[in-house]
């Protein structure tokens, strides 16, 4: 009876340790002081499929996290999913308070051969190095070259367009938000923080927020999320999606918009 039992149990078990073992280990950038570190970007596509293929061709790992076709970069995960109420964008980024964003590569020219080879398009640069390519949704996509990169491709910058009066608010909150350290890139005030580089510019005409646009939103992961949603909430912040956790996964999540419109996701793995 007892082996009967065990073998039973085997039974029952058996496909939920499969499923764990097949459950991909996310990972993320060292956190900073601030225990905060780039996360993921989530693009609203209607298309997964095809941006699937894109996001392989540049160079990312496709996996399966969830519900959500994903695919991995040093740096971040791009997960392809269409969010609720949302509908497939077209036009990309350009009008969003995020412009672009932007990755390394260790060789440019041998980079972009590749790309076209593979159907990716995509436009040279303005300096030596540089390039652009574009999904199947036209998500501008900049690439800059820095030979002493560890591995092939790897995450750089968000680029954030805002009123000129308004970039060094910006800069001053997101360094006081996630402890990302204020600096400059190239001519441009910029912010660091483990993973992710946050670059401020000039928009000359008003720009709208990323909530149910092509870029839905960006994720950073934070240490300790639930104390840090306490502490925000005590300062007045409004939260979209107020602390909770997956009750799947155990995952902490948040969910708030920056005062410029980027809708932001907070994640506890």
């Amino acid at each position: 009876m007892k082996r009967l039992i065990s073998m039973l149990s085997l039974v029952v078990l058996w496909p939920l340790a499969a499923s764990w073992a097949q459950a991909p280990v996310l990972q993320y950038p060292p956190p900073n002081e601030a225990g905060a570190a780039m996360g993921h970007l989530h693009l609203n596509t209607g298309d997964v499929e095809a941006n699937k293929k894109f996001w392989t061709a540049l160079g990312g790992t496709p996996m399966k996290v969830g519900q959500f076709e994903v695919s991995q970069i040093p740096g971040v995960y791009v997960y392809l999913h269409l969010a609720a109420g949302a509908q497939p964008s077209s036009g990309g980024m350009v009008g969003t308070v995020v412009n672009h964003i932007g990755f390394r590569v260790q060789n440019t020219e041998q980079a972009v051969t590749r790309w076209k080879a593979a159907g990716v398009k995509v436009e040279p640069g303005r300096i030596p190095g540089q390039a652009y390519v574009y999904s199947p949704d036209d998500m501008r996509i900049e690439i800059l070259e820095d030979k002493s990169l560890a591995v092939p491709m790897a995450m750089h910058h968000i680029h954030f367009y805002v009123a000129e009066a308004a970039i060094p608010e910006i800069q001053a909150w997101y360094a006081k938000m996630f402890g990302a350290k204020p600096g400059m890139r190239g001519q441009n005030q910029a912010a660091d923080m483990p993973g992710v580089n946050l670059t401020f510019s000039k928009s000359d005409t008003p720009t709208v927020g990323t909530k149910g646009r092509l870029l839905d939103h960006i994720g950073f992961e934070v240490k300790n999320l639930e104390a840090y949603c306490k502490k925000l909430e005590a300062g007045g912040m409004k939260f979209d999606r107020p602390y909770s956790k997956n009750p799947q996964t155990g995952v902490g999540i948040a969910f708030f918009t920056d005062p410029w419109g980027t809708y932001i996701e907070l994640n506890e793995h």
